[in-house]
């Protein structure tokens, strides 16, 4: 089973771009097994982004050591998941590190950069 890892910009999706993160997990990863990381639910707190820190409690939280995005490739690496960022930066840092990312195309569906199989 294809463990995914959301970031904080992946959890305000839905609200900014009006997409189904559930359908479109499921449509490119079967069952996934959903993580968000402690520091993404921290961040989503600062950001007082109420609708997407609801929509992270859907999901199992994984408890980090580290502070964004390097909390975010701590709970990536060590799940050996999938991450789902539209970062760019945090994007180019996770495939240099062999770690796949989903990312959104074209404003309306999730596709997938680096080897999750």
């Amino acid at each position: 089973m294809t463990s995914v890892v959301l970031d904080t910009n992946a959890l305000m999706m839905p609200f900014q771009f009006n997409i189904n993160l559930d359908f479109e997990l499921q449509r490119l990863f079967g069952d996934p097994d959903v993580y968000v990381p402690s520091c993404v639910k921290d961040e989503l707190r600062g950001l007082n982004r109420k609708d997407a820190l609801m929509l992270a409690e859907k999901y199992e939280e994984y408890e980090v050591d580290k502070e964004r995005d390097e909390g975010v490739l701590e709970a990536a690496a060590k799940l050996d998941a999938v991450m789902v960022t539209n970062d760019g930066s945090l994007r180019k840092r996770a495939l240099e590190k062999g770690i796949p990312v989903a990312f959104l195309r074209e404003k309306s569906y999730l596709a997938v950069d680096g080897d999750f199989i």
